[in-house]
């Protein structure tokens, strides 16, 4: 996290409990939600308690560590119908992001090796995997920062921002983010506009609470604002971060994604797209990979305040899908990838361990 920031995530000694920054109740209250069990985990996702791809593949990963330490402690080991249960109730949480999958099935494959020939230690081998999953988004994230300062001018930039692909949704200095926190620390000059990323805010509650923050000058801006910033010829380059990637490029994110990146499209804005490795979908195709729908609560009303009739149906899809011919460059851990992409995301995903299914 950078410095100054709460932890995001905060293990109990023994595994007993997750500690974990409740994103929810930001930027109104600081406060952290002790999370004991799967059932936890998988709740505290649904519930956008914790969100963003990176942030929540980390908190699957924990959770089945942490379920499989709270069976373990009944006397015996779990078995592996136990943990592929548990396994199956956190990916269920938020479907269509690619890193809680990533994540779970690396604690879940390191649980079930040698579990014939050694069940004792199978915990302790998830715990691990756990932790490596989370020490690893986190310099996944640097590295995707360092790379991308090379679009930020050195004389600095106005850049306009999407949802929160920042610390909260990482656990690190962020994807979308982590250049402009580099940036910053180098003293240039930037400014940053976050959209307000309807219905749920990410952008006006929490990316903006982390930019102003860390002293980063940040102003909210409606998300049917942004054509008119654009045409104003104020932003430089937009930045947004990515649930999944799919083989040819395409970017699944944040609803309004694709809105922006044909805007940018129209007003010659060079658009990128900051993901880790552990964020690309090899094995489906754009079309395939599913595009949750959230419950109509989050659109119908603003805590207790009614906005929509009640005889009116609203849709209420959590992402988009943005093709890659309106994509500059993704920014990875590994460089900055450019059209095409899809020789250069296959060559990432094979070097990324468990990127690709068995065989």
């Amino acid at each position: 996290m950078p410095p100054g920031f709460p932890e995001l995530f905060r293990l109990g000694d023994g595994w007993e409990a997750l500690h974990m920054l409740d994103q929810a109740r930001l930027p109104g209250e600081e406060c952290h939600v002790a999370l004991r069990s799967a059932v936890d985990v998988a709740r505290s996702i649904r519930t956008l308690q914790v969100r963003g791809a990176p942030a929540i593949g980390i908190a699957g990963a924990l959770g089945l560590a942490l379920e499989l330490r709270r069976l373990a402690r009944a006397g015996t080991a779990p078995a592996p119908e136990a943990a592929r249960q548990a396994h199956d109730l956190l990916f269920a949480a938020r479907p269509t992001g690619r890193n809680l999958g990533w994540g779970l099935r690396r604690v879940l494959e390191a649980f079930l090796d040698g579990y014939e020939s050694d069940p004792g230690g199978s915990v302790d081998r998830a715990c691990d995997a756990a932790l490596g999953v989370w020490e690893g988004e986190v310099r996944r994230c640097r590295s995707i920062g360092e790379h991308a300062l090379e679009v930020i001018p050195d004389a600095g930039a106005t850049i306009l921002l999407h949802c929160n692909a920042g610390a909260l949704a990482t656990g690190g200095l962020g994807t979308a983010t982590a250049p402009l926190y580099l940036a910053h620390e180098q003293g240039r000059t930037l400014r940053a506009f976050a959209g307000e990323t309807r219905p749920v805010l990410q952008g006006a509650r929490l990316t903006a609470w982390e930019l102003s923050r860390a002293g980063i000058p940040v102003t909210v801006v409606t998300d049917s604002m942004a054509g008119a910033l654009m045409a104003s010829g104020v932003v430089d380059l937009v930045i947004v971060g990515a649930d999944a990637v799919a083989p040819d490029g395409t970017v699944v994110n944040k609803i309004g994604t694709y809105g922006l990146a044909v805007l940018a499209d129209y007003h010659a804005v060079p658009f990128y797209v900051a993901a880790p490795s552990t964020t690309l979908e090899p094995r489906l195709e754009a079309m395939d990979i599913p595009v949750e729908e959230r419950d109509d609560t989050e659109v119908r009303s603003c805590g207790d305040r009614l906005l929509v009739p009640p005889d009116a149906s609203v849709w209420n899809p959590a992402f988009d899908r943005t093709p890659p011919h309106l994509i500059t460059a993704i920014l990875t851990e590994a460089g900055i990838l450019r059209p095409p992409f899809a020789p250069r995301l296959r060559t990432l995903a094979q070097d990324t361990p468990g990127a690709l299914p068995d065989g």
